[in-house]
């Protein structure tokens, strides 16, 4: 027994001094192949177009293929499932919206996502500004007079959502709570196209969407933009004023996230945040998402985690008030 101590303890010691090297190895070699991004958002939609643009980034910096998988339905559920089922290896990586944080009880298993608890979080890509526009037939020309024709006629102007429980239909829900206003909410599960048919038809009023999907069709003046969700007016369009000049404090744009299966190496963690927030950070990259309505911005991995649960807090009333509706 006395023979096998200093054996255990020299195997100990060993280990000890070998785990930086080996922590810091794999931060040396990481990538060394393809890296794959599980998406929950349908191909070729806003946030999708903008993981694109950042996929390639961090391709031209890695020298490997960055490679988005689309997985969406579910509420998210199905691509969650899919990326928290992944080698905890780092070469699978998870870029997760903001619905899947947020989704309605009993819409979606395991939903909706919690961090730590369920992925590692690495950093943040970008947000996508919402906005409120409506038929040029409704007669107004300002978020103001909208609430106030809103007052007067409760529950009798229509406005058009992504979705039950999606991020369109949650900052419709807020305006509502912050104004004092009834709006009727009609859902369309095909997308702004399918909804933008019944506006120009007259069917519908009014129309909740990311101001990126939105830029050609408030420039073809077939809708006019009354407001965005971001805390300061554009830079490509500072004619439209925000929702916040209205009501102080609003803020309603869509996120994404990036972060890891749990398991993953933190040392591939912390690379893969720093390397995310070097390919954000460049002009071009800067350029090319701002031109799409997305705006990158870099955080770090606990200033990511802290946002998430602020987003979370920010947003329960708007579900609360979804959830008591269905009832």
């Amino acid at each position: 027994m006395t023979k096998t101590r200093p054996r255990s303890l020299l195997t100990a010691l060993l280990l000890l001094a070998l785990a930086p090297t080996t922590a810091s190895a794999q931060s040396d070699t990481y990538p060394s192949k393809p890296v794959r991004f599980i998406s929950d958002s349908a191909a070729g939609s806003s946030p999708d177009v903008g993981l694109r643009i950042v996929a390639e980034g961090l391709s031209q910096l890695w020298g490997q293929q960055v490679v988005v998988e689309n997985r969406p339905g579910a509420s998210g559920a199905i691509s969650a499932q899919a990326a928290a089922s992944a080698t905890p290896d780092g070469y699978t990586l998870y870029a997760p919206a903001l619905s899947t944080f947020l989704t309605l009880p009993g819409r979606a298993p395991n939903l909706p996502l919690m961090l730590p608890r369920d992925f590692i979080p690495i950093g943040f890509t970008f947000d996508q500004p919402m906005s409120v526009g409506v038929s040029p037939t409704l007669g107004v020309n300002t978020l103001p007079e909208l609430i106030a024709l809103a007052k007067g006629k409760p529950g009798e102007i229509t406005y058009s959502v992504a979705g039950v429980g999606r991020m369109t239909h949650l900052t419709g829900e807020l305006l509502q709570i912050r104004s004092g206003i009834k709006l009727q909410v009609v859902p369309y599960t095909g997308g702004a196209a399918q909804a933008l048919s019944d506006i120009v038809a007259g069917r519908i009023a009014m129309i909740v969407e990311g101001y990126a999907g939105m830029v050609g069709i408030y420039a073809a003046g077939t809708l006019k933009p009354l407001a965005v969700g971001s805390a300061q007016r554009l830079d490509e369009a500072p004619n439209i004023p925000t929702v916040a000049e209205t009501l102080p404090g609003f803020v309603a744009a869509g996120w994404q996230v990036v972060v890891a299966p749990n398991g993953t190496p933190d040392a591939v963690v912390k690379k893969v945040g720093a390397d995310l927030a070097k390919v954000l950070t460049t002009p071009e990259m800067i350029g090319r998402l701002k031109t799409r309505g997305s705006y990158p911005r870099v955080m770090s991995a606990m200033q990511t985690e802290a946002f998430v649960r602020d987003q979370q807090t920010m947003w329960k009333p708007a579900m609360e008030h979804i959830a008591s509706q269905a009832k």
